[in-house]
């Protein structure tokens, strides 16, 4: 399993969270279009699964980035090698 998707599929997790979506259909082209409770205040619900579900904390600009799902996997896989890297020493 790659990092893109290992990444994918917990973020498919935080979308079942946030917006009670099959994960299945979250896929790297999945936008705010696609999901209809991904408005303002449902990008705030994904963020803080997306930072409970990653153990990980989002910045202001970071979450201005965020408008898709292959953004998302973007912003957050080098956080997740991060946190790997600092658990492995």
């Amino acid at each position: 399993m790659s990092d893109t998707d290992y990444v994918l599929g917990k973020v498919q997790q935080a979308f079942k969270a946030a917006f009670d979506v099959d994960s299945n259909q979250v896929t790297l082209d999945t936008s705010a279009s696609d999901i209809p409770l991904w408005d303002s205040v449902g990008h705030l619900s994904l963020a803080s699964n997306l930072e409970e579900v990653f153990g990980i904390s989002l910045d202001v600009d970071e979450l201005m980035e965020m408008e898709n799902v292959r953004e998302i996997v973007r912003v957050i896989a080098p956080k997740v090698a991060e946190k790997a890297r600092s658990a492995s020493q």
